[in-house]
């Protein structure tokens, strides 16, 4: 019998967090699932023990290590639902978040995606508290979606055919491959809002993409500027607000690294605003050092910081 829902979980040396995710799979008040775990080359045995669960709902896909995008992609071709939910080896979700997406699209046939509210773990700082996205089906939609990725892959529903007609994830990305996906199906497609906290994100810190920040940063713009090119009606749409949309967010990471004194970052992500020609005279002032090679940039800020003390974020 054809689920109705596939879930798709990618998994690479996830056995620590593999029972946690998968409890909160099994434990869905809507039993109409299928569990696709892609095996992405782990060497911790995740493939061994997911089998040995014996549950006839979940099926392990074995490959050699080529990422989280190939891998999800690889679960794409083996699932039979008709909608589709991700679910990452180290996250988890409330027993009903399929029952009420599935429900938040049934309610609205023509939706292609739900989605939902979520609450960070692991973060601290007050970074944890639980978060409802507002509701994006408005006339500003596309330009809100553009300028950044508004909620975590395990937040969603999304129906089989729209990603098979947007081509599923870019393989080429390290990051925002799933930002790049919701801006090909949310843009054109009508979204829904579960206004309820459904979704958990666990940060770890143990290999997690969004670690490496410049590298997540620049992959936000390569995905943002590869959209702009697939799409005019979005950039008729757009005009000249995409290029302050795409340079200011990418300005401000940098921002975000060099306050944080996360200086080998900073240095890459101003260096490109600084190739787009982007800022204003006084973002150029802090920029401009990041010309020099990385160590005479990191002695420079570190001398500026026993001179005056850490300076303070101002723009």
């Amino acid at each position: 019998m054809t689920p109705a829902i596939s879930i798709v979980m990618p998994c690479y040396n996830g056995r620590a967090h593999l029972p946690r995710s998968i409890a909160s799979v099994q434990a869905q008040t809507c039993g109409d699932w299928e569990l696709v775990v892609i095996d992405d080359g782990s060497r911790d045995g995740s493939a061994d023990w997911v089998e040995s669960l014996g549950d006839a709902r979940i099926r392990c896909i074995r490959q050699a290590n080529s990422g989280v995008s190939a891998a999800r992609n690889a679960g794409l071709r083996a699932a039979r639902g008709a909608r589709i939910c991700f679910l990452d080896a180290d996250d988890c979700w409330e027993a009903t978040l399929l029952e009420k997406l599935s429900a938040a699209l049934d309610a609205q046939p023509d939706a292609v995606l739900a989605y939902c509210g979520w609450q960070n773990v692991g973060l601290g700082g007050g970074r944890d508290l639980p978060f409802v996205p507002p509701d994006y089906e408005t006339p500003d939609k596309a330009q809100r979606l553009f300028a950044g990725c508004r909620w975590p892959i395990h937040a969603v529903m999304v129906r089989a055919d729209a990603i098979q007609a947007a081509g599923g994830f870019d393989t080429g990305l390290r990051n925002a491959e799933d930002y790049l996906l919701w801006l090909k199906i949310a843009i054109p497609g009508r979204i829904v809002r579960v206004p309820e906290v459904l979704a958990k994100y666990f940060f770890h810190g143990q290999g997690q993409a969004s670690q490496n920040k410049a590298r997540a940063a620049l992959d936000f713009l390569r995905a943002q500027t590869a959209h702009l090119a697939a799409d005019p009606a979005l950039r008729r749409t757009l005009g000249p607000a995409a290029r302050t949309l795409m340079y200011d967010a990418l300005l401000q990471r940098g921002y975000e690294c060099y306050w944080a004194r996360e200086l080998a970052d900073a240095r890459r992500i101003f260096r490109a605003v600084m190739r787009a020609g982007y800022g204003r005279p006084a973002d150029w002032r802090h920029m401009l050092p990041a010309l020099l090679p990385q160590g005479l940039f990191v002695r420079l800020v570190e001398s500026i910081d026993r001179v005056r003390g850490p300076s303070s974020p101002q723009r």
